[in-house]
């Protein structure tokens, strides 16, 4: 019953929570004019990701994204939640022994299909960027999309991530970076800037 609860139940009730408080919330969208058609890494930070499913397919209507999802033990109840939202998945982690994560991500793309990364999740520390980013797109060339999200009516919880809960009958702002590519950069600097595209827009 408590498994059930966790893997169907409160995912379901979530997804409508995230709905309604989109759907009551102004929206603004702070977009690219025009993307190439080919296949994204889209990153947002840990923090700000619960909105980010309406940012990605704002732009995106008609593309498939796999969001990379640990395999800790909430990660089932988000892996089901995000799929009522229209998102896949790779459960795994892109940084620590994520061979195996690495591959699945790679090969999505190579199917010309979007993946989706929080580079400081899933524990940590906040605003960080691991090495699975960097690798995923310089082993398949892909661009990267940084993505935030900025609502004037919020909870903040007292967590690593400050998570970011947007209130009802807000207004919510939705960023969108110009692709960029961490192509010929070692590691260091690559981190270094995709941590600066998603600082431009970051909720503090």
């Amino acid at each position: 019953m408590k498994h059930f609860l966790k893997s169907r139940v409160i995912p379901y009730l979530l997804n409508l929570l995230v709905r309604f408080i989109y759907l009551t919330n102004k929206k603004v969208y702070h977009h690219p004019k025009k993307l190439e058609d080919t296949v994204y890494i889209v990153a947002f930070w840990h923090g700000e990701l619960l909105m980010q499913a309406f940012n990605y397919h704002k732009l995106k209507p008609n593309s498939k994204v796999s969001a990379i999802i640990s395999e800790h033990k909430d990660g089932e109840a988000i892996t089901k939640t995000v799929e009522f939202l229209g998102i896949d998945s790779i459960r795994g982690s892109s940084s620590k022994g994520g061979t195996k994560v690495l591959i699945k991500a790679i090969s999505e793309l190579k199917e010309g299909n979007d993946i989706a990364i929080t580079p400081d999740g899933p524990r940590g520390p906040r605003h960080s960027v691991a090495n699975g980013i960097v690798a995923i797109s310089q082993k398949t060339n892909a661009k990267i999309l940084a993505l935030n999200c900025q609502p004037t009516k919020y909870w903040a919880f007292n967590s690593w991530d400050k998570f970011i809960l947007p209130k009802p009958f807000g207004r919510i702002d939705f960023f969108i970076s110009e692709p960029f590519s961490v192509e010929g950069l070692e590691t260091e600097e690559a981190k270094n800037l995709i941590k600066e595209k998603l600082q431009e827009n970051a909720m503090k």
